[in-house]
C-alpha cells in the first residue's frame, strides 16, 4: 500500500506539479510548501539568540515580557511580504504552520521548549476569520506548538470588536484602534501560566500590548512575544 500511495504521488506530481510559495520554482521529493532554498535565504533576525534585541526595545515600558522575538526581517518586495500576503490573502494556511515548524525547531535547538505552558495567537475578529476561514497568527501557532510540543489554544484571547486594518495609521492610531478591543473567553483560567503570544507581523507593537496586557490582567505568571516578522 505505501509503495502504491508513493507511485500514485509521483503521478500526480508529474502532471499537477508542486510549487514553491516562495519562489514559485517546483518542491523537489521531501519538500513542502516552501523549498529548501528560499527557507536557507530567509532574512533571518536571531533576535532568539540576543537577551536584548529591538523587539524587546520596542516593548519597554509598555509590556513587561521575558522575550520579544520576531522571526524574520519585513522588506517591501521582499520574499517574506510575498510569504505573507500568500499567508493572510491567498488562503494558503500552510505557511503560517510551516514558518511555525522552521522556528520552533530553532527555538527548540536553542533550548527554549521549556520556556513555556501555552502558545496564545492574537485572535482575528469573528467576521474576519470566518471570511478568511482561519487566523493566520493560529496557524503561525499550531506550527511552533509541533515543533517544540507545546499546547496552543485560539480560543482564549478574542477579540470583542471588529477594527480598521492597522496599515497606515500612526503609532497613536494604532493603539487607539485596539486598546479595547481584546477579552479573554469566560471561564478561562491563566493562573501560572507562562505563555507565549504570537502573531503575524510586528510594527509599533500596540496589537500586541493590548492582548498581552489582557493575558497579564488575567493571571498569566510570564509573557513572550515571537511574530513572524518585524516590520520596521
Amino acid at each position: 500500500m505505501l509503495v502504491q500511495n508513493t507511485l500514485i504521488g509521483d503521478f500526480v506530481s508529474l502532471f499537477f506539479p508542486r510549487y514553491c510559495l516562495a519562489c514559485s520554482g517546483p518542491l523537489l521529493k521531501g519538500e513542502d510548501t516552501v523549498c529548501t532554498g528560499c527557507i536557507s535565504n530567509l532574512p533571518k533576525t536571531n533576535y532568539h539568540q540576543q537577551e536584548e534585541n529591538p523587539i524587546k526595545d520596542r516593548l519597554i515600558g509598555r509590556l513587561p515580557v521575558k522575550h520579544g522575538w520576531a522571526f524574520l526581517k519585513f522588506r517591501k518586495h521582499g520574499t517574506v511580504q510575498h510569504l505573507l500576503h500568500q499567508l493572510k490573502y491567498a488562503n494558503h494556511p500552510e505557511v503560517g504552520v510551516k514558518l511555525g515548524l522552521v522556528y520552533g525547531k530553532e527555538l527548540a535547538d536553542a533550548g527554549f521548549q521549556n520556556e513555556f505552558d501555552l502558545i496564545v495567537p492574537v485572535p482575528l475578529h469573528i467576521s474576519r476569520k470566518r471570511q478568511r476561514g482561519y487566523n493566520q497568527s493560529a496557524k503561525f501557532a499550531e506550527g511552533l506548538g509541533m515543533a517544540m510540543h507545546i499546547a496552543w489554544d485560539e480560543s482564549i484571547s478574542i477579540r470583542s470588536k471588529t477594527t480598521t486594518t492597522q496599515t497606515r495609521k500612526s503609532k497613536a492610531e494604532r493603539w487607539e484602534n485596539v486598546k479595547d478591543v481584546f477579552a479573554i473567553d469566560h471561564g478561562v483560567t491563566l493562573s501560572d501560566k507562562r505563555v507565549l503570544l504570537v502573531d503575524d507581523v510586528i510594527t509599533t507593537g500596540a496589537t500586541l500590548e493590548s492582548c498581552g496586557q489582557h493575558l497579564l490582567d488575567h493571571g498569566c505568571k510570564s509573557l513572550s512575544i515571537a511574530c513572524i516578522a518585524e516590520a520596521q
